[in-house]
């Protein structure tokens, strides 16, 4: 990820936890809290992602979280900086596939307003040249 980096510590997740705004929608949910400014690369976004053992075993589990950070390295570029997210997959996200994981996230970050104003992917743009 090249605007990014991953959250790894304990500390860091409670943190956004405690302090974060969360947003859920079928088959996720994000936590998003900004950054202060002060702090080192406060224009970089930092993202942690988390599935339990609840939505399957570990190949499951990781093949979802495959797919989280995919669907946001291609789209980081839409995201606005200075942000610290987590990603919490849910038990319906299990059977889903790659378009639907990234349409989940697209959606959440849409309702958050993380996202960039003059950026639109191009499924909006072909939904629009059809209309």
């Amino acid at each position: 990820m090249e605007f990014s980096e991953s959250l790894k510590k304990n500390s860091d997740f409670q943190f956004i936890y405690r302090n974060g705004k969360s947003y859920g929608n079928k088959y996720l949910v994000m936590y998003v809290s900004r950054k202060a400014e002060e702090e080192k690369n406060a224009g970089r976004n930092r993202i942690g992602i988390s599935v339990s053992k609840k939505v399957g075993n570990s190949v499951v589990r990781h093949h979802i979280t495959r797919l989280i950070r995919e669907s946001y390295r291609l789209n980081e570029k839409r995201f606005v900086g200075g942000l610290d997210m987590i990603v919490i997959a849910r038990p319906g996200a299990k059977e889903r596939n790659f378009f639907e994981i990234e349409s989940a996230l697209i959606h959440l970050s849409k309702i958050h307003g993380i996202l960039k104003k003059d950026e639109t992917t191009e499924l909006e743009k072909e939904k629009n040249d059809k209309n």
